[in-house]
């Protein structure tokens, strides 16, 4: 049996190879977003917290706006064209009973669907909102993603 590689994606992180990886994360109001060159067979997937940098401090992948660049930066490193690029977005639940009205998960959707958009990158699959969070698993390699959505629990 092949040995596969894994990898385990914290928030503010991204990770992209040419090594087919299984990346797993765990989403609440963050948002993943998949991206897979359909000609390379070679993916990456980003999860960033909130959705815009402000232009205070590190411009960090903990934000939306700079974690899909730098996730498409990557992927072009790696070889890949935009043109041959689709999406997948998960997550954006509100999962924390507030009174707040911040909206972080939506708002985070909303970046991710803007922006992909924007750079003409089609997304051809998502899971995003609602109340419960999300565990993914991505394979690089063939661009599948397996969700188990996580129950509340009091």
């Amino acid at each position: 049996m092949e040995v596969r590689e894994t990898h385990y994606l914290y928030p503010s992180a991204l990770y992209a190879s040419r090594t087919p990886t299984t990346v797993s994360t765990i989403l609440g109001s963050c948002v993943a977003v998949c991206l897979w060159d359909k000609e390379l067979r070679i993916g990456g997937i980003n999860h960033y917290m909130l959705p815009l940098w402000n232009g205070n401090g590190l411009a960090s992948p903990k934000f939306g706006n700079i974690a899909i660049e730098k996730l498409i930066e990557r992927m072009l490193q790696l070889g890949s064209q935009k043109k041959n690029l689709v999406a997948k977005v998960f997550g954006g639940g509100e999962v924390i009973e507030t009174k707040s009205h911040f909206h972080i998960g939506t708002r985070n959707i909303e970046m991710a669907e803007t922006m992909l958009r924007e750079l003409g990158i089609a997304i051809v699959a998502k899971s995003v909102g609602g109340p419960n969070g999300r565990k993914l698993e991505y394979d690089t390699d063939t661009g599948a993603v397996r969700q188990r959505m996580i129950q509340k629990t009091i």
